[in-house]
């Protein structure tokens, strides 16, 4: 039975395991605030569901707590930098504060990242830049086990690959397309294997290369053989190519590596990210920009509502609605998930406090 849980509560004791595993308190908190955010926009695969993960990746020494970005190369709008294998929700903001300063002081910036245990939500980093009034493009490589097939392929050979867009609309909440490469998220069909349920056709392939809706050939070692599945990209050969340019720009050209290896079994999540950042005031167009894009938002939020549908939204709208319902009515996080946890914080010594 799955539970229903408060923001803050599950923050405090997700801060607690980080603070057991090694993190200092600031730390935890900062990584338990940013995984409930991901749960409280529906992103339940970026969100709490990590944390079993993240203190076996620390006791396997693929994750390093307390940890800080590194700057390799500064040219003034160019930022190579390596997250030294530090927790990705907190490297991850301090790679793009130095960015977003970078932009604003020299009109763009274009940062590496490279060597950054898992970022989580990239959206998170747009909705950073957009607050600053930037726009941000992010390409994000994925060095864990291979879980993607490329088109045409029949087994996993490269990772989820998210690439991200963010946009100020001044006057307006933000354009925030996030999304994976894949069809769906690696961490959506562990939920979903988690709740025991079957996926739509065209996600997956099984061991063997067969179609399937089990989420679980991708989550579990499959019998007799002991291989897993593979998820397939979004919108066939398009979503393969886009795949492949987030290895290359956020793996190859970050310095953080691409995947070329047989799968391993650790439990690190290490992310390569390329970060481009533009502040439309220096370009000259920030208020030409703000009418053009206020006017097509306007303009296509006036399409009637197609069968099924209840209107047309953009990107972070379903986020927004999403937040503000669960922040009222609570977080569920399902049976199975929630056990996963509270042994992870058992193990570290932090028994779960009794939820309403």
């Amino acid at each position: 039975m799955e539970k229903l849980l408060g923001a803050y509560s599950l923050q405090s004791f997700v801060a607690s395991i980080f603070i057991a595993n090694g993190s200092t308190p600031a730390e935890a908190e900062q990584v338990a605030a940013n995984l409930v955010l991901a749960n409280l926009s529906g992103h339940d695969s970026h969100g709490v569901g990590m944390v079993p993960r993240y203190v076996a990746a620390v006791a396997e020494g693929g994750l390093r707590p307390n940890q800080g970005v590194a700057v390799r190369a500064d040219t003034g709008s160019l930022l190579a930098l390596d997250g030294q294998r530090g927790y990705g929700q907190v490297v991850g903001p301090q790679a793009m504060a130095l960015g977003i300063e970078r932009a604003l002081a020299h009109g763009s910036c274009i940062v590496s990242l490279a060597q950054a245990h898992h970022l989580g939500r990239i959206g998170h980093f747009a909705e950073q830049a957009t607050a600053a009034g930037l726009v941000s493009i992010h390409f994000v490589n994925v060095l864990s086990r291979p879980v993607v097939a490329p088109w045409g392929g029949g087994d996993g050979r490269f990772g989820t690959n998210p690439c991200c867009i963010g946009v100020p609309l001044p006057g307006d909440a933000p354009f925030v397309l996030d999304f994976a490469t894949s069809r769906v998220a690696q961490g959506k069909m562990r939920v979903a294997h988690n709740k025991g349920e079957r996926v739509p056709p065209g996600y997956l392939i099984d061991a063997q290369g067969a179609p399937t809706d089990d989420p679980g050939v991708v989550v579990v070692p499959q019998p007799p053989s002991g291989l897993f599945g593979a998820l397939m990209t979004f919108g066939e050969h398009k979503g393969y190519g886009l795949a492949v340019a987030c290895e290359l720009l956020g793996g190859a050209l970050s310095g953080g590596g691409t995947w070329h290896q047989p799968a391993v079994k650790t439990s690190a999540v290490l992310n390569g990210m390329l970060t481009v950042l533009i502040d439309p005031q220096k370009l000259g167009t920030a208020d030409s920009f703000a009418a053009e894009s206020r006017a097509f938002v306007d303009w296509l939020r006036q399409s009637p509502a197609g069968p099924g549908s209840t209107g047309v939204q953009v990107a972070g709208e379903p986020e927004r609605a999403c937040r503000a319902e669960r922040r009222q009515n609570g977080i569920a996080v399902d049976a199975q998930t929630w056990d996963d946890i509270v042994r992870a914080g058992a193990s570290v010594g932090v028994m779960a406090p009794a939820f309403g």
